[in-house]
């Protein structure tokens, strides 16, 4: 993270309310919010937070959430994806990122470079961090549930990622 971001297009996107995690329709929603909520509020950098939206959930798999948060030092983004499930938790900064489809399709390609990186023995230190130890086992877990996301999730969204290009 570098800089205040701007505000992404929240048109993508729908705003936390009692309303919606009242509705039964994903049973996982709230569940992956209070996980994202609680991975972002880990780091001394955010202060709070002021907005909360969905932008996908797969039940069972991931959910993709895009926070407004107060920021505790400068030169943190204001806005950011975190995307959480079944899988290691991570936030996307909006910058390449405008929507849910291209965060995930973001957060697929960090992990990926973690995967190459720990199935060959090298060193992840400078990737994204992964709640796992660094093993080709974990990554070959791990390739399986990007894979999965790629190809079962992304394929809905081929138009919105074309947003980042």
């Amino acid at each position: 993270m570098t800089q205040p971001s701007s505000a992404p297009d929240v048109r993508k996107v729908t705003r936390i309310s009692a309303e919606l995690l009242a509705d039964r329709s994903s049973a996982d929603l709230a569940g992956y919010l209070r996980d994202a909520k609680e991975y972002l509020l880990y780091y001394d950098w955010c202060k709070d937070i002021l907005e909360e939206y969905v932008g996908l959930i797969v039940d069972g798999i991931v959910g993709i959430f895009l926070f407004r948060i107060s920021p505790s030092r400068p030169g943190v983004d204001e806005w950011l994806w975190v995307i959480v499930g079944d899988l290691p938790p991570a936030y996307i900064t909006c910058d390449r990122c405008p929507n849910p489809a291209t965060a995930l399709d973001g957060y697929i390609g960090a992990m990926s470079e973690w995967v190459d990186a720990a199935s060959k023995g090298m060193s992840v230190a400078e990737l994204i961090p992964v709640n796992v130890p660094a093993t080709p086992a974990n990554a070959q877990i791990l390739r399986k549930r990007l894979d999965f996301l790629d190809q079962r999730v992304l394929a809905d969204y081929r138009e919105d990622l074309k947003a980042a290009d």
